[in-house]
């Protein structure tokens, strides 16, 4: 079954190079967080889902996906690697409506969603 996989950006940390939150931003006041057991819940749930994203960016490798592109384009090619902020897509074989490219690089943030197959040896079964 192929399931969507939506594109997620952290914004950059208080620091301008690490992705976080800086505690006196609006945006983290936003959150609403009181206490400190609050915190360490939300920083172990973000924990949770980015080494999900991470894991599954490792799934990919090497397998056939699909990605919606902003203007309603749908493009597939096989997944190659991703850059360290995961803003770019190496991927070959990139069938498009105009025609196959054998290597290229793909925005981040031109991409809607993509959809992968999960091969059973990720699985765990």
């Amino acid at each position: 079954m192929d399931v969507p996989v939506p594109v997620i950006r952290l914004p950059r940390g208080p620091d301008g190079i690490s992705r976080g939150f800086d505690l006196n931003s609006l945006r983290y006041q936003a959150l609403g967080l009181k206490d400190c057991k609050e915190l360490k819940q939300e920083q172990k749930a973000r924990t949770v889902m980015r080494e999900q994203y991470l894991r599954s960016l490792l799934a990919m490798a090497g397998q056939p996906v699909c990605f919606t592109m902003y203007e309603k384009v749908t493009v597939t090619a096989c997944f190659g690697s991703s850059d360290i902020d995961i803003l770019n897509f190496q991927v070959s074989e990139l069938q498009t409506p105009l025609g196959v490219q054998r290597e290229a690089l793909l925005r981040c943030p031109d991409i809607i969603s993509y959809t992968f197959q999960i091969s059973p040896q990720h699985t765990g079964t």
